[in-house]
């Protein structure tokens, strides 16, 4: 199903409470007004999913951040939100870093960084091919920066066609709108850690901007160059966000273990990362075809790692 476009997003802001529609409960995460009517941006705290409603469809119960945290501490989202929080000691890399599937594989995950150069859309076919058989929609998560977006809108309109075929299940990741980096400042001062970073801007400006583009907004934030400090990370858990790590850099000749969440760059910036994608993929092609390696939605990575008594 095609997402709606708001493309008249007024008054875009944070704002934290509790929706009651029977069955289910949804933690709100933002509020906007679009053509005269009143949306809300919510969180399933069992699955980690989100979606937009009209705010007339619920009972809502405004809380602070602490309170929703607070009244919600048993579920996944709010102990996967705690664990990046424990994980923020280190300068590249905090987050979650892997997670727990039921059965051997990896959660993919592709920056969008911005860059001149078009998506490279041979990891999209190359993975659909391989999985086609065994797992549809193929699930990807794409961590997308503001500038990007604006600056690709035909390999955008691309990557939407194919979810709307169902060929592939985009997780939007926020990436700060504008990624800027300094060649440099060493990592303490660099990226969203430079001085005079807006990370109201970056971070609230790069999901109105999803939502115009007919983008969902996802519940996860990466961190452009994976660098942050403990501040940073409280900040951004701050706005209802889950730091997404990584523990297989392939560029970087990180090896993919059971579990594994992968970075590779699909904005043409690392055809070395995009090889070795590739190499994986042939190299397990016999246990994808009988089902023992799979491709695993971000969501239900995250959320299995922290349902049930974990």
């Amino acid at each position: 199903m095609a997402q709606t476009t708001y493309a008249d997003i007024k008054n875009y802001k944070v704002f934290y409470g509790w929706a009651k529609h029977a069955p289910q409960d949804w933690i709100i995460l933002r509020q906007f007004e679009n053509t005269g009517k009143t949306y809300l941006l919510l969180v399933n705290p069992q699955t980690l999913e989100t979606k937009v409603n009209e705010a007339a469809f619920y009972q809502i119960k405004p809380m602070t951040w602490v309170q929703v945290r607070d009244f919600f501490k048993s579920t996944p989202y709010q102990k996967a939100l705690n664990k990046a929080e424990n994980q923020s000691v280190m300068v590249q890399d905090a987050g979650i870093e892997r997670g727990l599937p039921k059965e051997t594989g990896i959660s993919l995950t592709a920056d969008l960084c911005p860059s001149h150069r078009p998506l490279d859309r041979g990891i999209i076919t190359d993975m659909f091919t391989a999985f086609q058989q065994v797992e549809r929609p193929v699930p990807i998560a794409l961590s997308v920066t503001g500038i990007w977006m604006n600056k690709h809108q035909a390999d955008l309109a691309w990557l939407k066609q194919m979810q709307q075929k169902g060929e592939i299940y985009i997780t939007w990741i926020n990436h700060s709108y504008n990624h800027r980096v300094s060649r440099t400042l060493p990592l303490t001062q660099n990226f969203l850690l430079e001085n005079g970073t807006d990370i109201n801007y970056e971070v609230l400006e790069t999901e109105k901007d999803m939502l115009k583009n007919s983008l969902l907004p996802s519940v996860f934030f990466r961190f452009p160059g994976l660098v942050s400090d403990q501040t940073l990370v409280k900040q951004i858990t701050g706005y209802g966000l889950i730091p997404i790590g990584t523990d297989a850099w392939l560029a970087k000749g990180q090896q993919p273990q059971a579990g594994s969440i992968v970075l590779i760059h699909g904005n043409g910036n690392e055809p070395v990362g995009v090889q070795d994608f590739i190499k994986l993929l042939k190299s397990k092609a016999p246990s994808i075809a009988k089902k023992q390696w799979l491709l695993y939605d971000l969501h239900e990575t995250v959320d299995e790692e922290f349902d049930g008594n974990n």
